[in-house]
């Protein structure tokens, strides 16, 4: 098989496979113009090789960059898109609730103005974040999260980002890859404890979005083996890879020598695929 496009993030069906597996989608475009996605999960088992034909292109405007901002977007597109204002990254800044938008009220009142919650992901350890509510599961198969746990559900966005602040303190916000890469067992019983000591943490101030009834959410990706160490490649300063896929997890790509590519971070990202019996 041969594909040749922009690289766009993977989707994820919010269902689990029969198999209780994540089912992924392979997105890209021809520069703006949407490709019919794919699923990659054949590929597993197989050799690839993944070309960077040295051209970049804006997801937003299309025009050919030198560097991508964001999620593939030139400077002035990252400096004005909806999608990098400052409550995207830090939801507590979020004030669309009040009618005081960052940047694009239209957008803020979509996306932020709308119910969010307030979960445990376990990913390389335990970890608090915050999606919107109709981001779920979507988020938790982004991070590569194995297990997850709801603990606060609230109207707005600002709100659910004071709720992480209180509780980032205590626990991590932020996930090492390299550990997430890795095997790990589901751990039911650490979410429900983590999420029970969340709750004494916050206190009577936040009782009240405490969701009470939440279970512990297990995941699992189609990853057919687990390299004992791995490399993060970027196609700026590597672009030809090849080698066997040996599975998918969150955004990246795994070969078997260790090699893993971040697909979210290389959008707009003009590759030329090889799939099987194609590959040199």
């Amino acid at each position: 098989m041969f594909w040749k496009g922009n690289l766009r993030k993977m989707a994820t069906e919010p269902e689990l496979s029969t198999s209780n597996v994540v089912s992924y989608s392979w997105n890209g475009a021809d520069i703006l113009e949407n490709k019919s996605p794919i699923d990659p999960e054949g590929w597993i088992g197989q050799d690839i090789e993944i070309n960077h034909t040295g051209r970049i292109h804006c997801v937003v405007t299309g025009k050919r960059i030198k560097k991508a901002y964001g999620e593939g977007m030139c400077y002035d597109a990252w400096r004005s898109s909806p999608h990098s204002v400052e409550s995207v990254i830090h939801p507590e800044l979020s004030r669309i609730h009040e009618g005081i938008a960052l940047r694009d009220k239209e957008w803020e009142e979509k996306h932020h103005n709308q119910p969010h919650i307030v979960y445990i992901s376990q990913t390389s350890g335990l970890k608090v974040g915050v999606t919107r509510e109709t981001n779920v599961p979507y988020r938790w198969h982004d991070q590569g999260a194995i297990g997850a746990i709801v603990i606060c559900k609230t109207p707005y966005r600002q709100l659910a980002g004071q709720i992480e602040v209180a509780l980032k303190p205590h626990m991590a916000d932020r996930t090492n890859y390299r550990k997430m890469l890795a095997e790990v067992p589901f751990d039911a019983d650490a979410l429900d404890e983590a999420r029970e000591q969340a709750f004494e943490w916050l206190g009577e101030e936040y009782e009240s979005f405490f969701e009470e009834i939440s279970q512990p959410v297990c995941i699992q990706y189609p990853v057919i083996e687990f390299p004992s160490k791995i490399q993060s490649v970027r196609l700026d300063k590597m672009p030809m890879l090849s080698g066997r896929l040996v599975g998918i997890k969150g955004q990246y790509l795994i070969f078997e020598d260790g090699c893993v590519l971040n697909i979210r971070n290389h959008a707009g990202y003009e590759i030329e695929l090889t799939v099987g019996d194609s590959v040199q």
